[in-house]
């Protein structure tokens, strides 16, 4: 009896200790700009654009594609002799000022596509916070153009991502994190815009290297680190695209997360 209890015991503080291993390393990086942007009632033009210059630039991940120029328009210099974003983006749409098609760009970025560019845009309202993502609108409205985002234009709560135009509209990023803290690796590659670059399971592009059998040449610690730290190894072949991968997604995704993805990929043989 004492012998079978003692069995039960050594597992179970076995199990304890390996899940506890594994927990420790697994990086827990800080991210540069927090999850949850407080704007206050009161908050200037000035702030806004402060705010949305940082989640552009950090967590955003938006100078992936819109930094280049090739895979999307580029959104701080002129293109193509129209301008940058802020003195553009009121003529892209018939009816639509440019907080509306900026807005719209966020959450629905298939329904207007610039000429010349594919549609590989993931919906930005689920990645980011309402507060985020507004903030990002001012900061490219100041690009050669005027800022008309306020402090209404960003709702109370982000409980529900709506498709306004005009303001108000939610988004999916707020204090639920990535995914909305989902450990679906399928629903955290899709909030993430995996896919955007890289094929999986014949979806996605290949722009980036293909991860249907990801597995047979990385493990989980590798994927994981490569995930945490996209410098750390580049595939041969993709040299000319070293640095673009984001390096926020340490910072976008909670250490369960991280370990889902990590795993999922590494099964794919």
């Amino acid at each position: 009896m004492w012998a079978t209890n003692l069995k039960v015991v050594g597992i179970v503080l076995g199990t304890l200790a390996l899940y506890t291993l594994i927990a420790n390393k697994i990086p827990q990086v800080q991210s540069e700009v927090p999850q949850t942007l407080t704007l206050g009632a009161n908050v200037t033009p000035e702030q806004l654009v402060a705010a949305g210059e940082k989640v552009f630039n950090g967590i955003g991940g938006c100078t992936t594609c819109h930094g280049l120029g090739t895979r999307a328009p580029n959104l701080l210099t002129d293109e193509k002799g129209t301008g940058p974003i802020g003195a553009r983006c009121g003529k892209r749409e018939a009816g639509k000022d440019c907080k509306q098609y900026l807005y719209e760009s966020l959450d629905d970025p298939k329904a207007y596509v610039v000429a010349g560019y594919q549609p590989i845009m993931p919906v930005m309202t689920k990645q980011l916070s309402p507060p985020q993502v507004w903030s990002v609108i001012a900061f490219l409205e100041s690009q050669d153009g005027t800022v008309d985002v306020t402090a209404s234009d960003i709702p109370a709560t982000s409980s529900t991502s709506t498709t306004s135009p005009t303001g108000g509209g939610g988004g999916g990023g707020g204090a639920g994190g990535l995914a909305g803290g989902a450990t679906d690796p399928k629903a955290i590659i899709q909030a993430a815009g995996c896919l955007v670059c890289h094929k999986l399971d014949g979806q996605g592009q290949v722009i980036a290297p293909d991860l249907t059998h990801v597995g047979s040449r990385r493990d989980a610690e590798s994927i994981r680190k490569k995930i945490l730290d996209p410098a750390s190894s580049i595939a041969k072949g993709y040299e000319k695209l070293a640095g673009i991968m984001p390096k926020t997604f340490g910072t976008m995704m909670s250490a369960a997360q991280l370990e889902a993805l990590a795993q999922y990929l590494a099964a794919h043989k």
